[in-house]
């Protein structure tokens, strides 16, 4: 494995310790040109080919989005697990950062391909959620169309129509408890991505935003 590889994803430390307003690094400017250039070699986002079943499966997920793994099957995954282990979990930070490179090393594994993986990996969990989030939002509309519809037809058929504004509110909510449930997951697997490549990168390059709130609950129309 390159050496300069090496030199680029641990320099994480030095920027921290950077006086604020000194001018970058030439290591640093070259540790983030390297994920800039991974990033590029990652192509467009993924297309999934496969219906997702189960949401909360993360590996379903990849397997939908035709994640590969490398060659030598050292993915981000694989590195975080390498990180809980119970050999070096309590080590200081240093030290379980050069065992994994020790173990990248030795079976030829390039440090960028594990980047790569983790990017890979990121960046289907983020056209996922846009995927949930569109077809939740087409479902709110929907029922909020159907709503004002049966809502001018209220004074007519009270009893008839209320028990369907009710269904459709609750549908809504059902689908939006399980998305931003599944949302929190979503950020807890990026945290974990992005904590094992903070051992790499100057730069993460792993988004890991909060999750939004839920909104409120609407009113149902007994509460009027």
């Amino acid at each position: 494995m390159s050496k300069k590889w090496y030199n680029l994803f641990v320099s994480v430390d030095e920027t921290a310790n950077r006086p604020e307003g000194a001018d970058a690094s030439p290591a640093s400017s070259s540790a983030a040109d390297a994920v800039a250039e991974i990033a590029r070699g990652i192509g467009p986002p993924p297309q999934f080919t496969a219906p997702v079943s189960n949401p909360g499966s993360f590996a379903e997920i990849y397997r939908a989005a035709e994640i590969q793994p490398p060659s030598h099957g050292f993915t981000i995954e694989k590195v975080a697990e390498m990180l809980r282990s119970e050999h070096i979990r309590n080590l200081p930070r240093d030290v379980k950062r050069s065992s994994v490179m020790v173990a990248l090393e030795a079976v030829g594994a390039p440090l960028q391909d594990v980047i790569q993986d983790a990017m890979k990996r990121d960046q289907a969990l983020d056209t996922f959620e846009r995927v949930q989030e569109k077809t939740l939002n087409q479902l709110e509309t929907q029922k909020e169309q159907e709503n004002q519809q049966i809502q001018a037809e209220l004074d007519r058929v009270v009893a008839e129509h209320r028990s369907r504004i009710q269904a459709n509110t609750d549908e809504v909510a059902r689908e939006k408890e399980k998305f931003f449930a599944w949302r929190l997951k979503k950020q807890e697997e990026e945290q974990k991505i992005a904590d094992a490549v903070s051992y790499f990168v100057a730069e993460n390059p792993i988004h890991t935003a909060g999750p939004a709130a839920a909104p409120a609950p609407k009113s149902s129309p007994e509460s009027k």
